[in-house]
C-alpha cells in the first residue's frame, strides 16, 4: 500500500523517488497521482514527505483531482531554458531538471520511475547525473518500491475490483446468453443469416458487452476453440466455427475506463456435449481447484500451492512443468498472480528460484489450473479465480460466477 512507500525507500537507500511520464498506461504514474485524469505528470516523493505533482496549467484541475500539492510547471519557463541553451536539449532538460530539484531539495540517492524509451532514459539520466552536483541517480531492474508497494490494497483499490469483477462475470453471461441464442446446424452454430458464428462474432460481442459497462478491452481477450485452446495464451482464430464439443477456454481481463484497475477470470465451456475425455479431464481439474483452493492461507508462500498443484496433477498422469519445463501437453505454467493496475502483479504463486511472494493481507490474486493438450486430443482447459486475503486472514473469492462445463443447446 501507499503507506509503505516510505519504509521501502528507507530499506533500499532512496531518498527521494521521482517518477515521470504519460499517466495512461503507466501504472506507477496512476498510482502516485490517484488516477487523476491527465496525460502526462512529474511526480516528487521524499522520503518521510507528501508527493508533488508538476503538471502543465491546462491540466490543473485534473491534477487537483490527485489530492496532491500541484505546482505549475509554466514557472520554468521551458521555452526560455531552450532558447538560453541554443535549442540543445538535453542541456534544457538538465538544466530544467536542476531548477526543479533545487526549489525541493531534491538531492542524494535518487531512484526514477515511469515509462519511456530505454535509449532516452539512459542518455537523460546519465546527463542529470553528470550535470546536477549532489545527485546520484539510482535505478531498480526487478520488483521495484511501487511494485512491493501494490502488492497490498488498501479497502477502496479492493472495492475497485470488486465492481469491476462483478460486471466482468456480467460479460461473461451475456456471452453464454448470446452463444446459446443461436441454432445448431449440424455440429455448428449458425446466425440468422444461416452463417457460422465465429469466434470474431463472439470478441465482438464481448467488446460490445464491455463498453456497456464502462470496461475497456486493453489487451485482446483470449477465447479460443478445440486446439488453440489448449495453448493457454492463444487469444483464438477470428474466422474458426464454434462448434459442438470442442473446448473454448474464455479468459477475460478488463479494466476500468480510463486506465484503472484490471480484474482477470477463466472459464472453459463446451457447447452442446462433451466427450469422456474432456469430462474426465475438467473433473480432474476441478478436483484440483478445490483441493489446493481449501488449502490457502494468509501469510504463507505463494509456491507452496504451485507444488501441491504439481503434486496432483503428477498423481492424475499429467505431465507438468515441474517435470519439464518445455511441457506442451499437461500443466504448462504457473499457479497465478497478483492483480491490480497491471494484469501481472505481485504476489506470484510460483516456486521459480527467486520467487518469495507471501499471500499477505491485502493481497489481491488470480488463482488458475489448467490441462492442455493441443497436440493429444486437441483440447485445453482453464479455471481462474480472483481471491483477497482479508485484514483478518481470510482468503475472500472475488468471482462469482459458476464453473459448468456444458453449454446445453
Amino acid at each position: 500500500m501507499k503507506k509503505d512507500l516510505d519504509r521501502l525507500m528507507q530499506e533500499r537507500g532512496i531518498d527521494v523517488a521521482v517518477v515521470r511520464g504519460v499517466v495512461k498506461g503507466n501504472s506507477t504514474m496512476f498510482y502516485i497521482v490517484n488516477g487523476a485524469k491527465m496525460s502526462h505528470a512529474l511526480v516528487i516523493k521524499k522520503r518521510g514527505e507528501d508527493p508533488i505533482l508538476l503538471v502543465g496549467s491546462m491540466e490543473r484541475e485534473e491534477a487537483e483531482e490527485s489530492g496532491l500539492k500541484t505546482v505549475d510547471t509554466a514557472k520554468y519557463d521551458y521555452r526560455k531554458i531552450m532558447k538560453d541553451v541554443g535549442g540543445d536539449k538535453i542541456k534544457a532538460a538538465v538544466r530544467y531538471y536542476e531548477t526543479i530539484f533545487t526549489e525541493f531539495g531534491v538531492t542524494g540517492n535518487v531512484a526514477f520511475y515511469g515509462q519511456a524509451g530505454v535509449g532516452p532514459n539512459w542518455v537523460l539520466l546519465k546527463a542529470l547525473e553528470e550535470g546536477i552536483p549532489g545527485l546520484n541517480v539510482m535505478g531498480e531492474y526487478d520488483d521495484d518500491i511501487f511494485i512491493n508497494a501494490r502488492m497490498t490494497k488498501d479497502t477502496d483499490e479492493v472495492a475497485r475490483i470488486r465492481e469491476v469483477g462483478k460486471l466482468t462475470c456480467e460479460t461473461v453471461q451475456h456471452l453464454v446468453d448470446f452463444v446459446k441464442s443461436h441454432e445448431l446446424k449440424g455440429d455448428t452454430l449458425v446466425k440468422s443469416d444461416g452463417s457460422p458464428l465465429t469466434i470474431g462474432d463472439c470478441k465482438c460481442e464481448i467488446r460490445l458487452a464491455l463498453a456497456g459497462r464502462k470496461l475497456i478491452e486493453e489487451v485482446d481477450t483470449i477465447f479460443a476453440i478445440g486446439r488453440d485452446a489448449g495453448i493457454p495464451h492463444s487469444r483464438g482464430n477470428d474466422p474458426d466455427p464454434i462448434q459442438v464439443g470442442k473446448t473454448i477456454v474464455f479468459d477475460i481481463f478488463p479494466q476500468e475506463q480510463g486506465g484503472g484497475y484490471f480484474f482477470d477470470f477463466t472459464r472453459t465451456f463446451v457447447v452442446g456435449e462433451a466427450s469422456k475425455e474432456i469430462l474426465d479431464t475438467y473433473a480432474q481439474l476441478e478436483e484440483c481447484f478445490d483441493t489446493v483452493y481449501a488449502e490457502l492461507k494468509a501469510n504463507e508462500w505463494g509456491g507452496r500451492y504451485q507444488q501441491m498443484t504439481c503434486d496432483i496433477f503428477e498423481r492424475f498422469g499429467h505431465e507438468t512443468i515441474r517435470q519439464n519445463p518445455q511441457v506442451r501437453n499437461g500443466y504448462v505454467h504457473g499457479l497465478g498472480h497478483g492483480l491490480g493496475l497491471d494484469v501481472h502483479e505481485k504476489p506470484r504463486l510460483s516456486d521459480f528460484p527467486g520467487v518469495k511472494d507471501v499471500l499477505e493481507p491485502g493481497s489481491v490474486f488470480t488463482f488458475e489450473p489448467g490441462l492442455y493438450y493441443p497436440d493429444k486430443g486437441g483440447f485445453g482447459m482453464r479455471i481462474e479465480d480472483v481471491c483477497y486475503v482479508t485484514e483478518s486472514n481470510e482468503i475472500e473469492n472475488l468471482t462469482n460466477f459458476p464453473r459448468d462445463l456444458v453449454i446445453e443447446m
